[in-house]
């Protein structure tokens, strides 16, 4: 009997849904404005700092959060596909240390309208571990609740 192939579904996956008071454009350049992202990137009480941000298939994307105790942490990637305000394809991996790389993953980001309001639906993939993914979804779901605050009562102008 064949040995089944292992099937790439079988890595860890992330998926966080969010919804915003807020209209869909407000929300994707939130996204895509280094100033607007710098506002909410990160999880609680880290600070956002963008070194780069280009937001069109094959542009990169490089930031640092900075935490608490100051330590640094640089992400960066490139960008796969941008859809102005309906998606956003990444590639997302952390710069190490010792100059390597974390290993890559993929987000997709999809925003919809609902009336006045945006349904954002976070998806990243493939993670080396369960620990690896449950750590960023710790950070990203701290994140989202910034950018919540951030789209619905910090906009500029609004």
């Amino acid at each position: 009997m064949p040995t089944p192939t292992p099937n790439l579904q079988e890595k860890p996956e992330l998926l966080i849904e969010r919804s915003f008071a807020a209209p869909r454009d407000v929300v994707f350049r939130a996204w895509t404005d280094p100033q607007w992202m710098a506002q909410w990137a990160g999880p609680k009480d880290f600070i956002a700092r963008g070194d780069q941000l280009d937001p069109r298939p094959g542009g990169i994307h490089r930031a640092c959060l900075i935490a608490p105790n100051g330590d640094e942490h640089w992400v960066s990637g490139k960008y796969i596909d941008v859809q102005p305000p309906r998606r956003l394809v990444f590639t997302h991996a952390w710069e190490l240390a010792n100059g390597e790389r974390s290993p890559e993953t993929v987000i997709t980001i999809e925003f919809t309208e609902k009336g006045d309001a945006t349904h954002m639906r976070f998806h990243q993939a493939f993670f080396e571990s369960i620990e690896s993914r449950d750590g960023h979804e710790g950070g990203w779901s701290q994140s989202f609740d910034r950018l919540k605050r951030f789209v619905e009562n910090d906009v500029p102008g609004s």
